[in-house]
């Protein structure tokens, strides 16, 4: 699922990018890494938001940006299914 994002919205995803996302070193994804340096997906796109991870992980702790982006997407909320571990105390 792509968000779609304004030209506003990509300048404080950008800096939330670069300032919390444990996995963008000096502008590229550790995640995306196999061997060859790869440019972090999120800062080079200009129209939606394409990165799992952030959209997951990052984006939610900075509250009204992630409601703003949902509401003008049309989307009440993300819910991510959780699995349930059985109790072994």
């Amino acid at each position: 699922m792509v968000l779609k994002i304004t030209p506003k919205q990509r300048v404080k995803i950008n800096a939330l990018v670069r300032r919390e996302c444990c996995n963008c070193y000096k502008g590229h994804c550790l995640l995306l890494d196999d061997g060859e340096e790869t440019k972090c997906v999120q800062l080079i796109s200009r129209y939606g938001i394409y990165c799992n991870y952030f959209l997951k992980a990052v984006l939610p702790a900075e509250k009204e940006l992630y409601a703003e982006i949902l509401q003008q997407n049309g989307i009440h909320r993300i819910t991510t299914r959780r699995k349930r571990y059985p109790k072994f105390f």
